[in-house]
């Protein structure tokens, strides 16, 4: 490597997203609701970055030489990983990982392989090779290094596998919210050509700018610099011209991979022998939707610039090729994105967050319908994140996961609709307890996020609860997922009630024992879908989804984040139990026993 390409790889290094560097234990935060706490985190992580990548510049010497900057980013970067290993030893993790980041990935890769090896073996026959294809579409937890072998026997994912062989692919553009670039460079060929979508910084404005040879880091706007791109994705081109659609819970960090569960969806896409003409009124296939993220998340620019320097021959010419020059006929599930911004009008409010996923619901043919002929529908959300809940937005939320259009009550007072009862929803997410017994113990529920100021609100539905435990073993999940179930008639709830006439007071802030969910039955009729699941970047929170104003006419969506995910029908039980993460059905919390894990109360992060 020359000089000038090997100082610019420095540079580069030095100005990694300090936000998550990738081997501390620290506190990766996508709690989108704790927006004070967002931005002051982010504006401590630029500080911190400017401090280690930029220090000392105003007294160096006006003729410093790319091997002395090199020779002082070394001595910088052995401190880092000095501090890496005392923060890492004082949380508990063991230590691992002592050389630097271009290097540490070849270390941890080959640990993964001698303790993974039994897994391995298991899935060889039908994911460990790296020329697998998906032509069909396939959803696998990633694999952990923890949970091995797996409890429940089902295969993995691992992310070398997720990539193929570096040797083929041919461009890619990968979405994150965490990251560590140095990280993820080492799974790609140095001359492979990268876009990679990124958080924006504390001013929220859309950038774009070459991070290391061949890679381009652009950030979407977000309004007044509030929110998160919490978008996890991959676009894979192979020289063959297949391409490889990837969504994902897990960020581009390499404890995501390791540490704590992820799941990733995924499935090839060939080439056309002939791109379709344009056509105006496909807006909602799958490849119309990604098209619509990709100009979202500001890919355009970046996608110009390769074009324009250094890469003019890109299998990808435009983002609008991306539909009509691959085949997506046998790709079935429905894309969901979340766009951060103010969205008026149906034809706006239908192509993004909750309402979108109403949409995707409706037309898989799964609509729950009204009255006395509806069936009723209980959602168990699993996350990472809490929200701050109200009874108004978890029904608005029902309503559209019902595939119930919100014209129907938009225009009802908002004092009627905020005392609705709570609808079938149940909260999954781990409880201290589990959280204490888990592999990592504490140390680990670094990604996991409830505040004490939620969980002890007057209003705050602690009674919808239920603990969330791996069916892998005793791994602590950052997957989200919401599994969507028909079940027998028993009560009219909720919005049921609404459409009557006949709302009630919440009960939100009684802690008392109801009867529990654990005991519906799912209902199977004609062998029709038993219900849906969601998977991909979406907490369940009102900043990942929207929420709702304006008039049943005029509809206004409001999203705080950028989010991105599928839904696809369940048909049985047997698959529902396949695809569902955690064990089934969970646990509901203990009145006076339970209570969620809460950072904030735990010594190991109180420095």
């Amino acid at each position: 490597m020359d000089h000038d390409k090997e100082f610019e790889r420095a540079i580069a290094l030095s100005l990694q997203e300090s936000t998550t560097t990738a081997n501390n234990p620290i506190v990766i935060s996508d709690d989108e609701d704790e927006d004070t706490h967002f931005q002051a985190d982010l504006k401590r992580a630029i500080a911190a970055s400017k401090a280690e990548g930029f220090r000392d510049t105003n007294t160096r010497p006006q003729s410093f030489t790319p091997s002395a900057f090199l020779s002082e980013r070394a001595q910088l970067e052995k401190e880092r990983l000095e501090r890496q290993k005392r923060l890492r030893q004082d949380a508990g993790f063991e230590d691992e990982n002592t050389a630097p980041p271009a290097k540490r990935q070849h270390i941890s890769s080959s640990s993964r392989v001698s303790t993974n090896r039994r897994a391995d073996t298991s899935v060889s026959a039908s994911s460990s090779s790296s020329t697998s294809v998906f032509w069909e579409g396939e959803l696998r937890p990633v694999a952990n290094r923890h949970t091995d072998p797996r409890q429940d026997g089902k295969p993995t994912f691992r992310l070398t596998e997720v990539l193929g062989k570096k040797s083929e692919i041919s461009f890619a553009i990968l979405s994150s919210y965490s990251l560590s670039v140095s990280w993820i460079y080492e799974f790609f060929d140095p001359s492979v050509p990268v876009i990679i979508v990124a958080q924006p910084d504390e001013s929220g404005q859309a950038t774009i700018k070459n991070v290391l040879p061949n890679w381009i880091r652009t950030t979407p706007f977000l309004r007044y610099g509030r929110g998160c791109m919490h978008m996890k994705f991959m676009l894979l081109f192979y020289k063959t011209g297949r391409l490889r659609v990837v969504i994902s819970t897990a960020n581009l960090i390499d404890y995501d991979y390791r540490d704590i569960e992820n799941a990733i969806w995924l499935q090839d896409v060939p080439l056309r022998p002939q791109p379709l003409p344009n056509d105006p009124k496909a807006v909602d296939n799958f490849a119309t939707v990604m098209q619509r993220v990709l100009h979202a998340l500001n890919v355009r620019p970046a996608l110009a610039t390769h074009l324009k320097t250094d890469h003019p021959n890109l299998p990808l010419q435009s983002i609008d090729h991306l539909r009509s020059h691959w085949d997506w006929s046998k790709v079935k599930v429905k894309l969901v994105p979340s766009i951060a911004g103010k969205h008026e009008g149906w034809p706006k409010v239908i192509l993004t967050g909750h309402t979108r996923l109403m949409k995707a619901i409706r037309d898989m043919g799964l609509r729950t319908g009204k009255g006395k002929a509806a069936k009723d529908l209980v959602i168990e959300c699993q996350g990472s994140s809490i929200g701050t809940y109200s009874t108004q937005w978890m029904n608005e939320f029902h309503w559209s996961a019902r595939g119930e259009s919100a014209e129907d009550w938009l225009d009802e007072p908002k004092t009627r609709r905020a005392k609705l009862p709570y609808p079938a929803v149940k909260i999954v997410f781990p409880s201290l307890k589990t959280v204490q017994t888990s592999v990592l113990g504490e140390p680990g529920g670094g990604t996991m996020f409830c505040r004490g100021v939620q969980w002890n609100g007057a209003k705050f539905p602690r009674q919808l609860f239920h603990d969330s435990n791996s069916t892998a073993g005793g791994v602590l999940m950052h997957t989200k997922m919401i599994i969507g179930t028909f079940k027998q008639k028993a009560t009219t709830n909720s919005l049921d009630s609404h459409d009557k006439g006949k709302g009630r007071q919440s009960d939100a802030d009684s802690d008392t024992e109801t009867e529990t969910e654990e005991d519906d039955v799912v209902e199977v009729v004609n062998d029709a879908p038993i219900g849906w699941a969601y998977l991909g970047s979406h907490n369940f929170t009102p900043s990942a989804w929207g929420t709702l104003s304006g008039s049943g006419f005029n509809p206004i969506l409001n999203v705080v984040n950028y989010e991105l995910g599928i839904v696809f029908p369940l048909q049985d039980e047997s698959e529902l139990e396949s695809v569902s993460c955690f064990k089934r059905p969970p646990r509901k919390y203990k009145v006076g026993e339970d209570k969620p894990w809460m950072q904030e109360e735990s010594t190991v992060f109180q420095r």
